[in-house]
């Protein structure tokens, strides 16, 4: 399509900025416009969807240098398929599917180490030693829990409980029904209620 050159540079300029998204309104005109090959109509879509597609690729790849490929790798996919979006359809989903989608597949052409990062919060005013031990000890426990769990099951939740995405929005995501939504979301929190009990009965001892 034509337009696309001019677009191309915003794409890398916003991963390296980490660029908020805004609210939006518009969106169906802004995508139009993309279409027709306005290149600050993509570096607006860009910057509007920037922060949470490298939150969800983090989510599905582990890596930070993995994630700010695929995001990079996503934005300039859908400049290349904008002509096949259907107008009147939230581009929200179509956009997310597309970056899920490539992730997954790039997790199984890659053997990927997921390393997971636990912040450090102590501090001299901070909890007590045996309280933050607490809280390590029940980070560990969830991230232990969500790595037992199938990668669909578990990115729905992610999806679902950290990135705000609704039920009928993840469906759409990840091309799948919303019951079968509700049902993942349904088995990860059985299984993390039972993982948690124990911890739960030596706090109330």
């Amino acid at each position: 399509m034509s337009g696309a050159g001019a677009a191309t540079p915003a794409v890398a300029f916003a991963v390296t900025t980490g660029a908020a998204p805004g609210a939006p309104d518009g969106e169906a005109e802004l995508v139009e416009r993309v279409r027709r090959g306005d290149g600050r109509a993509f570096d607006t879509l860009v910057t509007r969807y920037i922060h949470r597609a490298f939150s969800v690729a983090f989510r599905v790849l582990g890596q930070k240098e993995d994630a700010e490929d695929l995001v990079q790798d996503t934005f300039l996919v859908v400049l290349q398929r904008i002509d096949s979006f259907e107008p009147g359809r939230a581009f929200a989903p179509w956009f997310f599917r597309i970056l899920v989608n490539r992730g997954l597949n790039a997790r199984k052409a890659r053997a990927l180490r997921t390393v997971d990062e636990i912040p450090e919060t102590a501090s001299s005013s901070g909890p007590s030693p045996e309280r933050e031990a607490e809280r390590a000890e029940l980070r560990e426990r969830l991230a232990a829990v969500l790595a037992t769990l199938p990668q669909r099951q578990r990115l729905v939740v992610e999806l679902f409980e950290l990135e705000g995405f609704s039920g009928p929005e993840i469906a759409q995501i990840m091309e799948i029904s919303d019951g079968t939504v509700r049902w993942h979301l349904h088995e990860a929190r059985k299984a993390l209620r039972q993982a948690l009990a124990p911890y739960e009965r030596s706090r109330e001892e």
